[in-house]
């Protein structure tokens, strides 16, 4: 896993929303968010990772980043996503 960059997909179990970002440490970066390290989220905890991906450059990451916040980035998740989602509601 070294060398890879990683954007990745919390979603909120407190209020049901999504946060997206990126990091080079993915497990790391999962634990901040969890121990509430992270300010922009930490009012939001617990989070579940519910996807990934990996770049192998800090610049590819950061465009995928913020391609996945657009609207189209959102329609390309929620499609992706879509047995994942689908399988929650059958809960």
């Amino acid at each position: 896993m070294d060398g890879f960059y990683y954007i990745y997909i919390l979603l909120s179990e407190k209020d049901g929303k999504k946060y997206t970002g990126y990091t080079k440490n993915l497990p790391l970066r999962i634990e901040a968010h969890q121990k509430g390290k992270v300010t922009s989220t930490k009012h939001r905890r617990p989070f579940k990772l519910i996807y990934f991906e990996g770049c192998l450059s800090q610049e590819d990451a950061i465009k995928r980043e913020k391609y996945l916040k657009t609207h189209y980035g959102k329609m390309y998740l929620g499609n992706r996503l879509k047995s994942y989602f689908r399988a929650q509601e059958e809960k």
